[in-house]
C-alpha cells in the first residue's frame, strides 16, 4: 500500500471521507502487515499537524490503526460532520466509555447520520457494556425493520448470542445473510454457530464463501483450517494458513497453527498403545450416571463435582463421609462400583503419594466449593479449537477444567500441544493448574 489512495480513497485529501470510504479503507489497511505499517507511517507524519481537518483526519487513522483513547481525543477537536461523531463513538467504545459513546451516536443525527444506523450501534454499544435490557429495547423500537434490514437481525442474533440464546442467534444470522448476502460480520456468526453446534460441513461452506468475497478474513481463515484439520484435509488446512501468513507473516497464532498441522502431518499413529490406553480411559472416564445409585449417593456426589470414576479414585473415603448427608449406606454404594473393577477409594491419590514420596496436601485434592471454580470456561478466552475440545468433553466451568490432566485433554482428537499450551497459560494467570497426578 503506497499511500492512502489505494482503492481511490485519500484519507488526508481535502474531501471529508464518508463512512462507507473509511470502512473501505480500513479493509484495505487490515489486508496486510505491510499495508498495516505504511497507513501507520502516514498517520505519524499527520499527528503534528493542526486544524479542525487535520484533527479529523489524524482521529480516524489512528482509528483504523486500533489506536482508540488517542483516536477520541483527536476527534473530539476535530471539525463537526457525520465521521466524527461515528468513528469517536466507536473509538470511546472500545476503550469502555460507553455513556459517553451513547451521548456520541445520538449527536450524529444533526449530522445526517440514518436513524436506523444509529440504533443498530446504540444497542451494540449498550450489548457491549452489559446491559442486555437496554440493547434489547432499543432494538424493540426498530422491530418494523424484522425482515427487512440484515442489520437488524445482525444485532438481535448478537444480542441472543450474548445471551445465550444461541439457536435464536443462529436464526438471526441466516435471516441477516439471506437479506444482506454481502455482510461478512452476520456470516461469520453464523459460521462460528453452525462450528459450535457441531454442523461442521455448514460452517465450512459459510467460511469458504468469507474467504472467497474477502482478502484476507483472517479469523474466518482460520477457523476453516481448524475445521479442516479436524477431518484430516490436512492440505486445505495448509493452503488457508499460509493464506494468512503470505500477508501476515508474524501472525503468532496462524504460526502456531502452522506448526501444529506439519506435526499432525507426520505423526506416529501407535494403534495397540492407544487402544490400551483408550481402554483405561474409558473406565475412568465412566460417568457416575451409569451406575444404580440412591438419590441421596447421586446428589452428593454431584454437589461435590464428582462426575466419573476417575474423579472416585482421587476422593478419600474420609473426605467422602465428612461431606454433609454421605454415610456409610452411600459409601457401601460407592464401593460396590469399584471393587469389582479392582479399583478403591482413593487409589490414585495413594499412588501420588508413592511417586512424591511426599503427604498430598488438601488443596490438592479438594476442589474449591466457590470462586473460579464455578465460572464458565468461556471466561478464559480460548481459541475456537480449545473450545470445542473443551465441549466435546464436557467442561463447562473452570472447575471441571481444573479436574482434568494433561493426559485427559492431549487424549482429546484434535487437541495438541498448543492448545494444552494455551489452557495452561489462562489457569496459570488465575493462579490455577491442570490436576497432576503424577
Amino acid at each position: 500500500m503506497e499511500s492512502t489512495t489505494e482503492l481511490g480513497i485519500d484519507l488526508f485529501a481535502d474531501e471529508i471521507l464518508s463512512m462507507v470510504e473509511i470502512k473501505r479503507l480500513s479493509g484495505a489497511v487490515h489486508s496486510s502487515e505491510r499495508n498495516m505499517i505504511s497507513f501507520g507511517e502516514q498517520v505519524e507524519a499527520h499527528l503534528s499537524k493542526t486544524g479542525q481537518k487535520a484533527n479529523l483526519d489524524a482521529g480516524i487513522g489512528l482509528f483504523i490503526l486500533g489506536r482508540n483513547a488517542e483516536a477520541a481525543q483527536k476527534l473530539a477537536k476535530a471539525k463537526d460532520c457525520e465521521s466524527k461523531y461515528m468513528i469517536r463513538a466507536f473509538a470511546l467504545r472500545r476503550v469502555g466509555q460507553f455513556d459517553k459513546a451513547i451521548e456520541t451516536l445520538q449527536k450524529s443525527l444533526g449530522f445526517g447520520t440514518d436513524k436506523l444506523t444509529v440504533s443498530m450501534q446504540k444497542a451494540a454499544t449498550y450489548r457491549y457494556a452489559g446491559d442486555f435490557e437496554a440493547a434489547a429495547k432499543e432494538l424493540k423500537s426498530c422491530a418494523n425493520f424484522e425482515n427487512v434490514s440484515g442489520e437488524y437481525h445482525y444485532q438481535l442474533g448478537r444480542l441472543q448470542e450474548a445471551q445465550g440464546l444461541y439457536d435464536k442467534a443462529a436464526a438471526n444470522f441466516e435471516t441477516a445473510t439471506d437479506l444482506s448476502p454481502d455482510h461478512q460480520r452476520a456470516l461469520f456468526h453464523l459460521a462460528f454457530r453452525c462450528d459450535m453446534s457441531g454442523d461442521e460441513e455448514a460452517a465450512i461452506d459459510h467460511y469458504k464463501q468469507i474467504a472467497a468475497n474477502s482478502p484476507v478474513y483472517v479469523s474466518a481463515l482460520l477457523n476453516l483450517a481448524v475445521l479442516y484439520e479436524d477431518s484430516d484435509q490436512l492440505d486445505k488446512a495448509t493452503r488457508c494458513v499460509d493464506a494468512v501468513l503470505e500477508r501476515h507473516p508474524n501472525h503468532q497464532r496462524a504460526i502456531l497453527f502452522q506448526k501444529d498441522i506439519e506435526s499432525s502431518k507426520t505423526m506416529f499413529y501407535d494403534e495397540e498403545k492407544e487402544k490400551k490406553k483408550s481402554r483405561k480411559n474409558q473406565i475412568l472416564e465412566t460417568p457416575i450416571s451409569d451406575f444404580e445409585l440412591s438419590v441421596r449417593s447421586r446428589n452428593c456426589l454431584k454437589k461435590m463435582k464428582i462426575d466419573t470414576i476417575g474423579d472416585l479414585l482421587n476422593i478419600s473415603e474420609a473426605e467422602l463421609l465428612s461431606y454433609k448427608n454421605f454415610g456409610e449406606t452411600s459409601l457401601s454404594e460407592i464401593k460396590a462400583i469399584l471393587e469389582p473393577k479392582g479399583l478403591y477409594l482413593g487409589m490414585a491419590l495413594e499412588e501420588k503419594e508413592i511417586a512424591t514420596g511426599e503427604p498430598l496436601d488438601d488443596a490438592d485434592v479438594i476442589s474449591e466449593e466457590e470462586g473460579l471454580g464455578h465460572k464458565s470456561v468461556e471466561d478464559l478466552q480460548l481459541s475456537v479449537r480449545s473450545r470445542k475440545c473443551l465441549q466435546k468433553l464436557n467442561l463447562r466451568t473452570i472447575g471441571d477444567l481444573t479436574s482434568r490432566t494433561e493426559a485427559e485433554l492431549l487424549g482429546c482428537k484434535n487437541f495438541g500441544v498448543t492448545s494444552l499450551n494455551e489452557v495452561k497459560k489462562s489457569l496459570t494467570d488465575l493462579g490455577l493448574s491442570l490436576r497432576n497426578l503424577d
